[in-house]
């Protein structure tokens, strides 16, 4: 019999084995589709991306390009040798005293305004170079003989400085003595040397070959790297141009263009972000739904009572379920089986459940506010989550994106990453105006942009949900503050501060809401002007719609945002 000695054949002994080390079997995809999408939602521009803006976005791994590290690390050898041998040969103390005895002598030969002489002397004395600006700008003249030595002498001191940082960022090790010029250009190039420097170490992490400086490099390496250099490039562009194909990036004369495949990656990434984040709170927002009369079918089965409908029976359970039933009853009676018959207590059929239609308008804030911290990225963020969890998983749902300003005005799902805050036109601490919208000779664009009309946007919100045929709809509003606009009738007010005549006006709206049956919750973003009378407004708001206040920062705004979406399609399952 085997034991344990004599039991198998060669054991491998693995020494120094870390799991997390060992690459995957096939590296990971990189990611072009984020990156590219960020910038189109900050920047608003369905232009092109070239590629040089795609280059300096993406990260790639260094690993996936064969022989990056030790080119990269023999160019870094080469940079540093060049300073190297630069420190080494000169020395900067006698440049200083040169550059600063020319200071003091060329200011020895002026002869400023009599208005001027106590100030150029103090200037002079302590050498600021921002009191001889001040002084070449107090010149009544600007083409006097003063003011063109005095913009010399300016030039003069700056030099000076230059050469103390010189100086000071450097050690020099040499003897070799530098005239003012030279020491200038010395400057110049050790900070062209620190910058490739940078450049190298930054492609060294993440493989961003083309940002380094070529034309640069070639003063301080052979032509042999920068032929291998090149051709690491090529390698780079080659998986680049694979990957944004892969990724529904499409190759044009200029660059790149986003394809509608790449804005569905991009919310699909978004999706497992968020929800990837939700997983380990472990809240209990994501139970199972609840068992119910419904078109879903379910894998559970129960016994068929009167009414249910035959079309979910379980065949299969219910064939079992009569065979052993006659074959128990065959044998009681000691009489031979025959044909088998159904009867009411042997069919089975599948547990069920309802999966009904929600419509939802989000209300995307637009106004001049939200361009602080960059606000309006993550709305729109929200906005394409939002929109890729419902073409997933609800894909009846009606969802409608509404952007509002001073008017509201309906978007669809491919002008949202378009969208940016309106420029501010007004600058007054109190506004107050008004335009009938029914005069012809009244444009929208005539009036000024940048306020919040969440009155509008109600409005529009409920036009649309009324032709939609189930009973749960909902408003989500994200938003930063009170609205400072408003509709009465055909004129539109335009009031800021805020004004109690405005939040009437919006809270009427909201009522109108809640008797057509629409929940209206709120999405008040932390901005830099948040006050407690914003608060208090978005609790009176909810409260008047039968919705809900949720409070969150802007990063954390499309987690949010998807999580009520999904609570509330789970609620109404139960």
């Amino acid at each position: 019999m085997p034991t344990r000695d004599t039991l198998g054949g060669i054991v491998h002994t693995y020494q120094r084995y870390d799991p997390a080390r060992i690459p995957p079997p096939r590296p990971p995809a990189v990611d072009l589709v984020t990156p590219a999408m960020e910038h189109l939602l900050e920047f608003g521009d369905m232009g092109e991306l070239t590629e040089e803006q795609l280059a300096a976005a993406i990260v790639l791994d260094p690993e996936q390009i064969k022989g990056l590290g030790p080119s990269l690390d023999s160019i870094r050898r080469k940079l540093e040798e060049a300073r190297r041998r630069i420190l080494e040969r000169y020395e900067t103390e006698s440049v200083r005293k040169k550059a600063r005895q020319r200071f003091r002598e060329t200011a020895h030969r002026m002869q400023p305004p009599a208005k001027s002489r106590e100030g150029f002397a103090k200037a002079v004395r302590e050498e600021q170079l921002r009191q001889l600006e001040r002084l070449w700008y107090a010149q009544e003249d600007d083409q006097s003989r003063f003011a063109g030595q005095l913009a010399g002498l300016i030039e003069t001191l700056g030099e000076v400085y230059q050469i103390d940082e010189l100086a000071a960022k450097w050690t020099f090790q040499g003897r070799e003595k530098l005239t003012v010029p030279e020491a200038l250009e010395v400057k110049q190039r050790l900070e062209e040397i620190e910058d490739l420097l940078r450049q190298v170490d930054e492609a060294r992490k993440n493989a961003r070959v083309f940002l380094i400086d070529m034309e640069a490099l070639g003063q301080y390496v052979e032509q042999g790297d920068r032929d291998e250099l090149d051709q690491l490039r090529r390698q780079i562009q080659e998986i680049v141009e694979r990957q944004a194909a892969e990724q529904g990036l499409q190759r044009t004369k200029s660059g790149y263009a986003l394809t509608p495949q790449a804005l569905r990656i991009f919310q699909g990434k978004l999706l497992e972000q968020i929800f990837s984040a939700l997983d380990p709170s472990r809240t209990g927002r994501h139970q199972g739904g609840v068992v119910g009369d419904g078109a879903v079918e379910l894998v559970p089965t129960r016994p068929y009572e009167f009414g249910d409908s035959v079309a979910h029976m379980d065949i299969p359970g219910s064939l079992v379920n009569a065979l052993l039933r006659q074959a128990g009853e065959a044998a009681a009676g000691g009489g031979s089986t025959r044909r088998l018959r159904f009867d009411a207590r042997d069919i089975e059929v599948h547990r069920t459940r309802n999966s009904p239609k929600c419509a939802t308008t989000v209300v995307l804030d637009m106004s001049g506010s939200m361009r602080y911290g960059g606000q309006y990225v993550s709305v729109k963020r929200m906005a394409l989550a939002l929109q890729g969890l419902v073409l997933r998983e609800y894909p009846g749902d009606f969802v409608q994106f509404i952007e509002m300003a001073s008017f509201a005005k309906p978007r669809t799902a491919g002008e949202i990453v378009t969208l940016l805050p309106k420029p501010v036109t007004i600058f007054d601490s109190v506004v107050r105006l008004r335009a009938d919208m029914a005069d012809p000779a009244i444009s929208e664009s005539d009036v000024p942009p940048h306020f919040t009309n969440i009155q509008h946007a109600l409005a529009l919100s409920r036009q649309h949900l009324a032709r939609q045929d189930t009973p749960n709809k909902q408003a989500i509003i994200i938003t930063d503050g009170l609205p400072t606009a408003h509709f009465e009738g055909s004129q539109l007010y335009l009031l800021y501060p805020p004004h109690r005549r405005t939040e009437e006006a919006t809270m009427r709206e909201a009522e109108l809401c809640r008797r057509e049956g629409i929940t209206v919750n709120v999405f008040l973003l932390a901005g830099w002007s948040q006050s407690r009378e914003d608060i208090q407004f978005a609790y009176r708001l909810a409260e008047a719609a039968h919705g809900r206040v949720f409070f969150t920062a802007g990063k954390d705004l499309e987690r949010f945002v998807v999580w009520d979406y999904r609570s509330r399609r789970r609620s109404i399952i139960g």
